[in-house]
């Protein structure tokens, strides 16, 4: 697995001190506002549990399960497979995401849950890659900005591989080509 990355960008511990200092940016914004975080997995389930436990305000969590990727390819639809387990309205609202690459699935996301009446939606993000953008649409909250390359590692995958390296690392060409 080690000898598919060309090139480590963020170390486990480059990601945990930012992951914490965005971490203490919530819990200022959100003192008193008991926010729910709404994670996109699969990709976020790292990124998610190291956030939360860096915020100190009270809060919950749910999640939703949703699909646009087949392979490396975005299919530019995105489709519902697991939807929230509790009602949002007046919540204030954290959508956590491990990348914001096109912005069609956040996008879409933010305006389905918008519906339903949250007192806000935010994004945190672990990486921004603007390069790629086609939805005008930002995070928030973000750890780190990428170059259009593929990365995986700390939740990020290449066909369900790759997640569990501990570090944000950039994909040799000739695996995913």
């Amino acid at each position: 697995m080690e000898n598919d990355i060309a090139q480590v960008l963020y170390t486990r511990e480059e990601i945990y001190r930012r992951v914490c200092e965005i971490g203490a940016q919530i819990s200022e914004d959100y003192r008193d506002k008991d926010p729910v975080f709404i994670g996109v997995l699969k990709g976020c389930f790292i990124f998610m549990a190291d956030l939360m436990r860096c915020v100190s305000v009270n809060c919950s969590m749910d999640f939703m399960a949703v699909s646009s990727y087949r392979g490396t390819t975005s299919t530019g639809a995105v489709s519902i497979n697991k939807d929230l387990s509790a009602p949002i309205e007046g919540r204030h609202v954290i959508l956590v995401e491990d990348i914001l690459d096109s912005g069609v699935t956040l996008n879409y996301l933010k305006s389905y849950l918008q519906v339903r009446k949250p007192a806000s939606i935010k994004i945190a993000t672990l990486l921004d890659k603007p390069a790629r953008r086609k939805a005008d649409i930002y995070a928030d909250y973000s750890c780190f900005d990428v170059p259009d390359a593929f990365v995986v590692g700390y939740g990020l995958d290449y066909n369900e591989r790759y997640r569990n390296l501990p570090y944000i690392g950039v994909l040799k060409e000739e695996i995913y080509a």
